[in-house]
């Protein structure tokens, strides 16, 4: 399913060296605001967001449990995360090797290697230990007890569709797949936008009324009026919801309600679902710390799934570079293969009975 990415292998087996070198040095203090240089302005004087900007990060969405006190990662700490994962990169591309021997009998034979798999080289430059900043112990609230869940390999639940984006549940028909195979919605899209996996870039175009923002996975691009029109009806559901945006100040802040009831409300990760986003408001916010840092940051509210709402924050980097085509399934055997032993399945199930 992997559309071109966008970062070269020699960048990255660059960045591997200089890790395993013990090169590369973590920043010594999170940058203070005040020390960056002026971010740019676009020719009506707001801020300029325009860019490709680059979401991957070793920096958790949750802080881990035993060290919900711990805010804030040291120095050496970033150098022990980010050395251990240029470490599994390495390994990752072992199985890749072309001279490599053909694997045991039945052994599997891998999947994409660390070229298409990315999950990121660095901490946060703040060395925050986890994603999330509210609550203040990093981690995700309370989902209310009843709320439906759905989880990759459940048998075929009786309450369609599936709301999960990788994987699927129950039998290989079309409908049991999630969102992410079907090419209805990349799996790090969002909303909100989450690291995960690869092709982790958005690319932002901004003009005095809009602002498009297009997802490199799944190609999905949102446009959103900034010109303080109203909303479309309530009755429009897109999968990426309605948005509004409007100017705080130097930060653009865009307000997002109208999903789909198809969609999960918000989840820590791509192969489970939890509730329906039907009630959940997203409110995003974009600034532009300086050339080449893009603070985003998000508001969760669903009261019908959480106990209360949260917010997380990611820095993204401007990569400089240009977004290529994602092709979702073009020439995916695979997806076909299992369509059609369903298919099969469900004939043989037919003539038996």
């Amino acid at each position: 399913m992997s559309g071109p990415h966008l970062r070269s292998a020699t960048t990255k087996s660059a960045i591997l060296a200089l890790v395993l070198g013990g090169l590369l040095i973590a920043a010594t203090s999170p940058a203070a605001e005040s020390d960056r240089p002026a971010a740019p302005r676009s020719s009506d004087g707001r801020p300029d967001l325009e860019g490709v900007w680059d979401f991957r990060t070793l920096t958790p969405l949750e802080r881990p449990k035993d060290t919900v006190e711990k805010a804030q990662l040291t120095e050496n700490e970033v150098v022990e995360i980010e050395t251990k994962a240029a470490a599994r990169t390495q390994e990752q591309d072992r199985p890749s090797d072309p001279d490599r021997g053909a694997p045991p009998e039945g052994a599997g034979v891998g999947s994409y290697n660390s070229f298409w798999y990315d999950q990121g080289a660095l901490v946060s430059e703040d060395r925050r230990t986890s994603r999330i900043v509210d609550p203040p112990n990093g981690r995700l609230p309370a989902v209310h007890p009843g709320v439906k869940r759905q989880m990759l390999g459940d048998d075929l639940p009786p309450d369609l569709p599936v709301r999960l984006r990788v994987g699927g549940i129950g039998s290989y028909g079309p409908e049991s797949r999630g969102l992410a195979e079907r090419c209805l919605l990349g799996f790090n899209i969002g909303p909100p936008i989450m690291p995960g996996g690869y092709n982790q870039n958005i690319r932002i175009v901004q003009t005095k009324d809009h602002l498009m923002i297009l997802n490199e996975m799944v190609h999905e691009a949102r446009i959103v009026p900034i010109d303080g029109r109203g909303r479309v009806p309530m009755h429009i559901r897109p999968w990426t919801g309605s948005s509004l945006g409007h100017w705080d100040g130097d930060t653009l802040v865009v307000d997002t309600v109208n999903f789909k009831d198809e969609l999960s409300s918000f989840s820590a990760t791509v192969f489970a679902a939890v509730g329906s986003a039907k009630h959940m408001r997203l409110t995003k916010r974009f600034r532009r710390l300086d050339e080449g840092t893009l603070h985003y940051e998000f508001t969760v509210d669903d009261p019908a799934t959480y106990s209360r709402p949260f917010t997380a924050v990611m820095l993204m980097k401007e990569t400089g570079q240009r977004v290529f085509e994602y092709a979702c399934h073009e020439g995916n055997y695979g997806m076909r293969n299992m369509l059609s032993g369903a298919r099969a399945q469900e004939k043989m199930t037919a003539e038996s009975n």
